[in-house]
């Protein structure tokens, strides 16, 4: 019987991914530095505080200044929501997917809990509002993938002290029989706050252009673990069927990973 494992898009077997808070005007620098080095992230804006705050990113600039990162829900005016009432929660997430949506084209469906704020009622109703992640706050400081997306926390902030010790163990992880994930969070006003653009610069620097990594936002990360948990395959793995709409990627007797095209029925 064939021993099949999963793979990130490629083939590859590691994933690196970051997400930012707020919205607010360093977005401009740090997707710019994102760009340069090739590295991908989620951006999650608060629709309803663009018009009330001058610092923050302008409506129109949303489409061109993320395109080809994830624009993701922050809520629409970033309350505690672990403290309100559940209706006012789905109101500011289906508002916030709404106005977000009408910006980007496409159906946002991520979201970060602002200020962590997160509950199990939460959990529950988030993806009756199209939500198929939640992240919280705080830094895991490990590779693993996460068990619950609606809890998924971060490897680690980017002001943490081991930024660069992490980047450097993820860099050298080499076992192909695991799937790998680094993921860095955090709000780009922090390297004014505290003058570290070096910082992130450096990272994206040390962590861009390799060849064994898969540079997505986190609903493409989200998507390809749903994707992989549907496909079909035979009793005793000798084929499979892809029904996903996005190709697929897996290994078989440790062997080089192949491609499961979209729709189509592979012999292993």
């Amino acid at each position: 019987m064939n021993k099949v494992y999963c793979c990130f898009p490629g083939g590859k077997h590691k994933a690196l991914t970051f997400s930012y808070d707020d919205g607010r005007g360093q977005d401009r620098r740090l997707v710019d530095i994102f760009n340069r080095y090739g590295v991908r992230g989620t951006f999650n804006l608060n629709s309803g505080l663009f018009d009330r705050d001058p610092d923050r990113i302008r409506p129109d600039e949303v489409p061109e200044l993320y395109r080809g990162h994830e624009v993701a829900c922050h809520t629409v005016t970033h309350p505690t929501i672990a403290r309100s009432p559940l209706p006012e929660v789905a109101r500011e997430v289906m508002e916030d997917r709404e106005n977000l949506e009408k910006l980007t084209g496409y159906p946002v469906r991520g979201l970060a809990y602002p200020n962590g704020s997160v509950s199990k009622d939460i959990e529950e109703l988030l993806p009756m509002c199209g939500i198929r992640y939640g992240r919280v706050v705080g830094s895991s400081e490990h590779f693993g993938l996460p068990e619950n997306l609606y809890r998924w926390q971060a490897t680690c902030h980017h002001n943490n002290p081991r930024l660069t010790e992490l980047g450097e163990q993820f860099l050298a992880l080499y076992k192909k029989q695991y799937l790998y994930l680094m993921y860095v969070w955090g709000h780009s006003y922090e390297f004014d706050d505290r003058n570290n653009w070096d910082r992130i610069e450096d990272f994206c620097r040390m962590m861009g252009g390799k060849d064994d990594i898969w540079y997505c936002t986190n609903i493409e990360f989200a998507d390809c673990m749903d994707d992989f948990s549907r496909l079909r395959f035979a009793a005793d793995n000798s084929f499979v069927y892809n029904p996903n709409a996005r190709d697929c990627w897996i290994s078989v007797n440790s062997q080089p990973a192949v491609c499961i095209p979209s729709g189509e029925t592979v012999r292993l």
